[in-house]
């Protein structure tokens, strides 16, 4: 059974989190997908193509990805090289405070260039990405023609 763990699974936005694949074929070679829905519904996503090493582990910290939306060690890699299904979208959270986004990672056997609704991941796990942490308050800012938000400590 493959196994696709993403960790932490709860985490600030800015932080680094750590992806591993196990319980692949040694030498296996695999599609690594990541994607998201942002609040107006569209769709960002990022693909990188690795080999399974002798023990069937893909872990972008140490493998080189061999192609895809990006190539070579990137250990966020899924995170930083999303990109809209629709052309000129850019990635913005709005709602920074109450829900995070949540990556979707995704494994699929051999090489997948574009991905049939059809078919099935070897495996997935879901990674939320919060921009503002733990009893952080957010206060709005409107003093003449100037908008912004200050964001204080708990």
């Amino acid at each position: 059974m493959v196994e696709v763990t993403v960790t932490p699974q709860s985490s600030l936005a800015d932080r680094p989190v750590q992806i591993r694949v196990r319980g692949l074929s040694p030498s296996q070679l695999v599609t690594l997908r990541a994607w998201l829905k942002d609040e107006q519904g569209e769709c960002f996503q990022s693909r990188a193509f690795f080999r399974a090493d002798g023990a069937g582990e893909v872990d972008p910290e140490v493998h080189a990805a061999l192609g895809g939306s990006y190539s070579g060690v990137w250990p966020m890699g899924l995170f930083w090289f999303l990109q809209p299904d629709t052309l000129f979208r850019r990635l913005v959270k709005r709602d920074v405070a109450g829900s995070p986004f949540r990556v979707r990672v995704e494994v699929f056997d051999g090489l997948c260039l574009g991905m049939d609704p059809r078919e099935q991941p070897l495996g997935s796990c879901e990674a939320e990405r919060w921009y503002v942490g733990p009893g952080v308050q957010r206060v709005p800012i409107r003093e003449g023609r100037v908008r912004g938000a200050l964001f204080l400590p708990p």
